[in-house]
């Protein structure tokens, strides 16, 4: 080798030897789409999330497969929601190697928490915005957990959380607060990509309040009781759902009572959703005039990513205002 490229090669070798060593990126999986979407933008020019619960799956029903298992024992950190909502989850990661991290986003600082019972639809039920959920999406300390509900397997909460936008603010922050412990390196990417996502929940939040502000009198009801962070943050008028799990088939009492409800409440829509499509929902709306149509609380049918939570987000929007607009 001649003298010069000799020397450009030391030369070289020098320089890289004196870079910082990069450390690896933390594998980092997510239970649901909406918790992984949220990680993604976190994690956005870093690394990528991968997702266990996918597709149509929902929570309420999942069993791991093997593939998911090896995918959790190796795992750096997890991020679900909680035992409250996916149960699948519980046992395994108790067995999670002592390296590893698994972040229960219902106990994330700033989280505002709602009863899990289907709570009395016949009356006003607080739709004055007085939740605090005014301020930068709850990041600090002082919403608490609203109600004082407990977190415990049967303590009632509504696990639905994501589907309040304050909720998923508190979410990304405590996400990036996991991955800056979890990679140093890369914690000023986390910390940077957190504020962004942050600004970009306020401007979605702004948005969906104009678009479903017209429909605060238009009475509805729901498949399955998910929705209470929705509409008490934007005011909806839910007078019911059929089930308050979809994993609990509702009793023939209880469809009686709905659509009576929903008759004496002048309710305009019956939603179902891709996951659940009940016949039940087409025997409790004949006859009566109430139209049906679909609510996805967890994107099921969009590209996972960054972009989902709020294209899931406008998308039901645009489900409500599809079957609300028009009397």
């Amino acid at each position: 080798m001649p003298f010069r490229s000799l020397a450009a090669f030391g030369t070289l070798l020098l320089v890289t030897a004196s870079l910082p060593a990069r450390a690896e990126v933390p594998r980092v999986v997510a239970s649901v789409k909406p918790v992984h979407s949220l990680v993604a933008a976190v994690m956005d020019g870093v690394g990528a999330p991968e997702l266990l619960v996918d597709g149509a799956g929902s929570p309420h029903t999942y069993s791991l497969r093997p593939s998911d298992a090896r995918g959790l024992a190796s795992a750096d950190l997890v991020f679900w929601i909680g035992p409250e909502l996916e149960i699948f989850l519980e046992r395994p990661l108790a067995t999670l190697g002592e390296n590893a991290r698994a972040v229960a986003l219902i106990s994330a600082p700033g989280m505002v928490l709602r009863s899990g019972s289907e709570h009395d639809h016949d009356d006003d039920h607080g739709h004055d915005d007085d939740h605090g959920h005014g301020d930068g999406h709850g990041h600090g300390d002082d919403h608490g957990h609203d109600d004082g509900h407990g977190h415990g397997g049967g303590g009632g909460i509504d696990t639905h959380v994501w589907l309040d936008v304050g909720n998923a603010g508190a979410m990304v922050a405590a996400i990036a607060d996991a991955l800056a412990a979890a990679d140093p390196g890369n914690a000023a990417t986390y910390r940077t990509n957190a504020e962004t996502e942050a600004r970009r929940l306020d401007a979605l939040d702004a948005e969906l309040r104009a678009r479903l502000a017209p429909l605060a009198d238009r009475a509805f009801a729901t498949f399955h009781d998910a929705y209470g962070y929705l509409e008490h943050r934007y005011g909806l008028r839910s007078v019911g759902a059929v089930t308050v799990s979809p994993d609990r088939p509702p009793s023939a009492r209880r469809v009686s009572e709905l659509r009576a409800r929903l008759v004496g409440q002048q309710a305009v829509c019956l939603f179902s959703e891709p996951q659940f499509e009940p016949a039940i929902v087409a025997t409790i709306t004949e006859g009566t005039g109430i139209r049906t149509g679909v609510l996805d609380p967890l994107g099921a049918t969009l590209e996972n990513g960054p972009e989902l939570y709020p294209a899931m987000m406008r998308n039901l929007a645009d489900g409500l205002a599809g079957c609300l607009g028009s009397r």
